[in-house]
C-alpha cells in the first residue's frame, strides 16, 4: 500500500518514476480529491444532467442525462440539506460536484457547497468538474463558496485554457481530467504540455468505458471491450500508459485511473463507509459494503398486521426489540440472519415466508441477493 503525503494541492513535480496504487499508475503526487476517493470518503454530488457539450463518449445514464435533477450518492436531492445529511451518513471528508456541467446550474451548485463547508469546516474538501470556460467572476464565486479543486474537461482548444490559467492563479488546485480515447497520444500529449506550461497541477486520465448511452457511438468507431469481465474499452489503458512514459520529465502530476479500480475499490470503500455508519443492530456488513439481514414477509401486508406479528414474536421468542422491526417502506419485518433462520424452523405459520436478503446501503436499497428459507408445513 502506498503512503501519501497530503497537500491542499499537489505541487507540480518532475518525476521519472511511475508509481502504482491498486490497478492505477501515476507520476508525482495525487490530487487530494483522488486520495479521498481512494478512502471511499468522497460524497458524489450530481448537480444536474444539463450539459452544453455533446461528447460521443458521455457515460451518463438515461435517468440523469439532460435532466435538471440533482442526486447525491444515488439519493434524489429535494433540498440542500439532503446533501449534508448524506455526507453525515457516510462520514464524508469531501465532495465532488459533477454532472453534466455544475457551472450551468451555478446557484444550485453554490447552494450545495456552502452548507457542506459550514457543517464540516474548511478541511472538508470540495472538487468540481466542468467542460466550460469559466470567467473570473464565476471562479471567484466558486472559490468564495469553498471550492478547493477544479477539474477541467478539455473538448476543444478555445477559451477554456484562459480559465485554467485564471483558476491556477487564484490558488485553486487546478487540473484537467479526460477519458483516454485509444490512439490519441498526440492530442493528450499536447494537453499535458500546455497544462505544464501554465503551471496546472495535475492531469487525470480515466480509462474509457462502455455505457448504455455511448454504446452506439462506440460501435460506430469499432471500439471493443477490453475483456468479458470489464466495460473498459480495449486500447484505452495502453494509450494512458504510453502517455505516462512520454511525460516522465514533465513538471506535472499525471494520474491514470482504471475502470477496474472504480468498480472494485472506489465504490466498495464508499459503500463500506456508509454501511458501517448506518447499519441497524440486526444488520451485518459484508466485505463488499452490503447489508445482510433476515426478512419475514406476510400475505397482503398492512402496518397493523406487521406490528401485531412483531409484538407476538418478541413476546413468544424473547427477541430483543432492537433486533426486529417493521420496514414500512418495503412492508415486511426485518431482523437478523440468525433470528430469521431460527424462526423459519420454529414458527411455521401459513402465509409467512422467510428470506435472507443482501442490499446496498443506499437510498434506493437495491437488493443484490434474495435467498428463500424453506418452511416445511
Amino acid at each position: 500500500m502506498t503512503t501519501y503525503v497530503w497537500f491542499s494541492c499537489p505541487p507540480a513535480s518532475v518525476s521519472s518514476m511511475i508509481k502504482k496504487v491498486y490497478s492505477n499508475r501515476y507520476l508525482g503526487t495525487l490530487p487530494k480529491g483522488c486520495k479521498l476517493c481512494m478512502k471511499g470518503a468522497k460524497l458524489v454530488v450530481f448537480v444536474s444532467g444539463i450539459c452544453s457539450k455533446k461528447c460521443f463518449y458521455c457515460p451518463i445514464s438515461l435517468k440523469k442525462k439532460n435532466k435538471d435533477r440533482s442526486w447525491v450518492n444515488e439519493r434524489p436531492v429535494k433540498k440542500p440539506s439532503d446533501v449534508t445529511h448524506e455526507a453525515i451518513r457516510m462520514s464524508a471528508l469531501g465532495a465532488g460536484m459533477t454532472g453534466g456541467d455544475p457551472d450551468l446550474s451555478l446557484e444550485k451548485t453554490l447552494g450545495y457547497m456552502r452548507p457542506l463547508k459550514k457543517e464540516f469546516g474548511k478541511k472538508f474538501h470540495i472538487h468540481m468538474y466542468t467542460s466550460n470556460a469559466l470567467d473570473k467572476e464565476m471562479l471567484r464565486k466558486l472559490k468564495n463558496a469553498g471550492l478547493d479543486e477544479l477539474r477541467f474537461h478539455i473538448t476543444d482548444n478555445g477559451e477554456i485554457w484562459n480559465s485554467i490559467k485564471n483558476s491556477a492563479e487564484m490558488d485553486m488546485c487546478t487540473g484537467v481530467e479526460i477519458p483516454v480515447i485509444p490512439g490519441q497520444h498526440d492530442r493528450i500529449l499536447e494537453i499535458a504540455r500546455k497544462l505544464s506550461g501554465i503551471e496546472g497541477s495535475f492531469l487525470n486520465l480515466n480509462e474509457l468505458e462502455f455505457s448504455e448511452t455511448n454504446l452506439r457511438e462506440f460501435k460506430k468507431r469499432n471500439f471493443e471491450l477490453k475483456s468479458e469481465t470489464s466495460y473498459a474499452v480495449k486500447g484505452s489503458e495502453e494509450t494512458a500508459l504510453k502517455i505516462l512514459a512520454l511525460c516522465k520529465n514533465f513538471k506535472l502530476n499525471i494520474y491514470y485511473c482504471s475502470s477496474a479500480y472504480k468498480d472494485s475499490v472506489q465504490l466498495r470503500k464508499r459503500l463500506l463507509r456508509t454501511a458501517k455508519n448506518t447499519a441497524k443492530d440486526y444488520e451485518e456488513v459484508s466485505e463488499d459494503g452490503l447489508l445482510l439481514k433476515g426478512v419475514i414477509a406476510v400475505e397482503k401486508p398492512t402496518l397493523e398486521k406487521l406490528s401485531a406479528l412483531r409484538k407476538n414474536l418478541i413476546k413468544e421468542f424473547k427477541i430483543p426489540e432492537n433486533l426486529i422491526t417493521v420496514d414500512k417502506e418495503k412492508m415486511r419485518l426485518e431482523t437478523s440472519v440468525e433470528i430469521s433462520e431460527k424462526l423459519s424452523e420454529m414458527y411455521k405459520k401459513r402465509g409467512l415466508k422467510y428470506f435472507l436478503v443482501e442490499e446496498y446501503p443506499t437510498s434506493d436499497r437495491l437488493e443484490t441477493d434474495v435467498v428463500p428459507l424453506e418452511v416445511s408445513e
